[in-house]
């Protein structure tokens, strides 16, 4: 399969950036978070699964960085692409023109709710699926956010970032303070350097619209977003891998590897919501270890 960059054209017209890396029999398809995000903490996948034998496949989202930004200002296109029914046919159709089947799916975050209702959807597809960081439903994370800013802020801080979530005044330079905060003890931990930019590369059109201003409040579409009656028929060998110090409540993975027939949970020590960048060596341990026991029909939940 083509190695680098390949820009692909969708049915609709709009083009995709997507990054081929790695040689071997099997695939692994990413899907970034946001919604809005973008493939950099991928980046390396490649290099780190290569005793494997993988070939590792990574795109950005319509909306998001490389790739086409829709003028979402207009409410026709808004609606058409800004929803998750939008977004899980894209993955789709990115499988089919990368040419990709019996692969192993991995999402981060809302790619992780993408992972879930793909493996729903088009399970047939897939060895197994990935799930990075995300839950089945944004109730429980609201809790669980809720709970850990009261734990990381002082009870002052707590309140002013209420009282300007209720006026709607995000750009206000201390409640974005308080975010970093927040951001460095549960998002990037590390803060890494390698994926930092001169300016904020977020598809902010799609993250406001599904997410809000920030990962410590949800207003935007995912607020409703609850699949948990459903988790039980994802029938794929499953992996949800979750940091310790999370945005997501590890307590709801538990749950969740109880409920889907086939699943194993790990965790990451001294790792937030990208534990990949976090702490490297055991998340790809734990990546690894999947990978090779699915490739080698040992998996067990």
């Amino acid at each position: 399969m083509k190695q680098g960059t390949t820009i692909l054209t969708l049915d609709n017209g709009y083009h995709l950036w997507t990054n081929t890396q790695g040689q071997g029999d099997i695939h692994l398809l990413c899907l970034h978070g946001g919604p809005g995000g973008n493939h950099e903490y991928w980046e390396n996948f490649g290099e780190q699964l290569a005793d494997l034998g993988v070939q590792v496949h990574m795109y950005d989202q319509l909306g998001s960085f490389y790739s086409d930004q829709p003028d979402y200002s207009d409410p026709e296109t808004a609606a058409k692409y800004l929803t998750t029914d939008y977004f899980l046919g894209e993955v789709e159709e990115v499988r089919q023109k990368l040419g990709l089947d019996h692969f192993y799916l991995i999402g981060q975050s809302w790619g992780g709710a993408l992972t879930q209702l793909y493996a729903l959807k088009y399970g047939e597809h897939l060895k197994g699926a990935i799930i990075s960081s995300m839950i089945d439903n944004i109730d429980e994370y609201v809790v669980h956010i809720n709970q850990v800013r009261e734990d990381a802020l002082p009870p002052s801080a707590v309140a002013y970032m209420k009282q300007i979530e209720a006026s709607g005044d995000w750009k206000d330079p201390q409640y974005q303070a308080y975010v970093d905060v927040l951001n460095k003890g549960y998002v990037d931990r590390k803060q890494p350097p390698a994926i930092s930019h001169l300016i904020d590369t977020t598809g902010t059109a799609v993250y406001n619209a599904f997410q809000g201003d920030n990962e410590f409040v949800v207003t935007g579409k995912l607020k409703d977003w609850d699949i948990r009656d459903q988790i039980h028929n994802i029938t794929v060998p499953t992996l949800l891998t979750f940091g310790e110090h999370e945005t997501m409540p590890v307590a709801s993975a538990q749950r969740m590897a109880e409920v889907i027939p086939h699943a194993r949970l790990v965790t990451t020590p001294n790792g937030g919501h990208h534990h990949m960048i976090d702490n490297a060596p055991v998340y790809f341990e734990h990546l690894k270890q999947f990978i090779t026991d699915v490739e080698n029909g040992t998996f067990n939940d």
